[in-house]
């Protein structure tokens, strides 16, 4: 058994390419990098404010209730599901109505029908973590600038809005 060489067959190449695979995964995965960024200081708090207007529910009161109640709600930016975000606060927003009158004044007062239709009408205020980038605020992985649309769901709904404010470094 002299001089006996060892080859590499594809099944050790297969091994190898997994374990390399394995290595890189560990290396760049989001709650790894989220650690080492917390840790280093490069996460800061993010409040970020996301407005959802118009959307026909029977009783709006008991969902700005029960997004209250449950503390947090999850989250997801462009189809990308960041997962689960504080609430600081649900403010609820009054629908106006505003008409030109003959003399050029222009004048505004709450919506009558809200009544008969009811709409939810509000503002969900959260709280994350996330870090400045050169494109804006990177939150929950995403780009996250004003304007952009975002998808909330509670226990017991699932609302469309749109980020109308972002305070990075907000305590």
């Amino acid at each position: 058994m002299a001089g006996s060489s060892r080859r590499f067959s594809l099944v050790d190449a297969g091994a190898a390419a997994a374990v390399l695979l394995a290595a890189a995964g560990v290396v760049w995965s989001p709650k790894l990098s989220g650690t080492v960024a917390r840790a280093t200081g490069g996460l800061v708090p993010v409040t970020v404010m996301v407005d959802v207007r118009g959307v026909p529910v029977a009783n709006p009161a008991s969902v700005v209730d029960a997004a209250r109640d449950a503390g947090k709600v999850a989250i997801v930016i462009r189809n990308q599901p960041h997962g689960s975000v504080p609430v600081e606060q649900v403010i609820p927003l009054q629908r106006r109505l505003s008409a030109v009158l003959p003399d050029g004044r222009v004048v505004s007062a709450v919506d009558p029908n809200q009544d008969q239709f009811p709409s939810l009408d509000v503002r969900f205020v959260l709280k994350g973590e996330g870090r400045k980038g050169a494109d804006g605020v990177v939150f929950g992985n995403q780009n996250l600038k004003i304007g952009a649309p975002v998808e909330l769901e509670g226990s017991t709904f699932r609302v469309n809005g749109s980020v109308t404010g972002l305070q990075v470094g907000a305590s």
